[in-house]
């Protein structure tokens, strides 16, 4: 008797703790809960606590669907748009967002992310391609980047609302050239440094030709310079040698003479390859023909005597 009375005792515990285990449900910091009853929403626990329902979610009861409430994210990669300009570029976004009406989002969407998601991409993607269409492609990389992505996220709004989602950002990650494109910008930048290149290089050979020619001017000024410096020295030493030379001879005519005379000799006959045919009378050896150096007096030369007939 004791015994089956402890067992109905440990079965009805055992039937309340089930009770209460399927009656509780913890929200967390991170976590909104949708309580479904019947298909129908009773109600929605924003806030982190311990909360109660009706048990038995098996019988279709209350049923607890738990939605994030933190900011979440989702990527859009390899989006090919075109600018005002016709070209074609590779653009990457992403999008925060956070679930701000878990109501709204279980009755369009059941709460499921994944399907939120996709229309919002779809939303996103049309939104970029009208965005960039209005711009040329160098929008994407100035301070208008901003202002697009700005448009972007009103773009985005309605549409995240009627959906139950709040949209906090919308980022453009990348912009980047196709790759037909982006051969052609290369073409192009290569034609246009090779200008550039060879505009240096004329403006180079200007300022080097302008240079050199005043180099060569310079030099010219300068050596006429030197020379003109260069002559008036000379005649100034020239003047001075021919004054010396004056000096000496009214100091002493006749030593005056013997040195020219020696001088004279030195250039002629100073060299033993020279040869030269003159008179021993002559007025050059006239001091060869004395022993004590003295100027020996001219003697006439003989004449050469008639010639008679037979």
């Amino acid at each position: 008797m004791i015994n089956n009375r402890s067992s109905i005792i440990l079965i009805v515990l055992a039937a309340v703790l089930v009770v209460v285990y399927s009656s509780v449900f913890v929200v967390n910091e991170r976590q909104q809960a949708i309580v479904v009853r019947f298909g129908e929403i009773r109600d929605v626990k924003t806030e982190p606590g311990l909360y109660f329902k009706l048990p038995f979610a098996f019988m279709d009861a209350d049923r607890v669907q738990y939605v994030e409430d933190q900011a979440l994210r989702f990527d859009l990669d390899n989006i090919r748009v075109q600018v005002s300009g016709g070209k074609f570029y590779e653009v990457d976004a992403f999008v925060v967002y956070r679930i701000a009406d878990p109501r709204r989002f279980r009755e369009t969407v059941s709460g499921d992310r994944e399907s939120a998601e996709a229309r919002l991409r779809t939303r996103l993607d049309a939104s970029l391609r009208r965005v960039y269409g209005l711009r040329g492609f160098e929008a994407a990389l100035s301070d208008e980047r901003a202002s697009m992505m700005r448009e972007v996220r009103t773009d985005l709004r309605a549409d995240a609302e009627s959906l139950g989602l709040n949209i906090e950002d919308v980022r453009i990650r990348r912009t980047d050239l196709t790759q037909e494109v982006s051969q052609q910008t290369f073409e192009r930048m290569k034609a246009e440094r090779l200008a550039e290149a060879e505009l240096i290089r004329a403006r180079g050979n200007e300022a080097g030709q302008r240079r050199r020619a005043i180099a060569d001017r310079q030099v010219v000024e300068i050596v006429a310079e030197a020379q003109r410096d260069a002559e008036i020295l000379r005649g100034e030493g020239e003047a001075e040698r021919t004054g010396i030379f004056a000096d000496a001879f009214t100091r002493d005519p006749g030593f005056f003479e013997f040195y020219r005379s020696m001088a004279a000799y030195t250039q002629a006959i100073g060299n033993p390859d020279t040869t030269v045919v003159l008179s021993p009378h002559s007025e050059f050896f006239r001091y060869f023909n004395s022993a004590d150096g003295a100027a020996a007096p001219l003697t006439p030369a003989v004449p050469a005597a008639p010639a008679t007939g037979d």
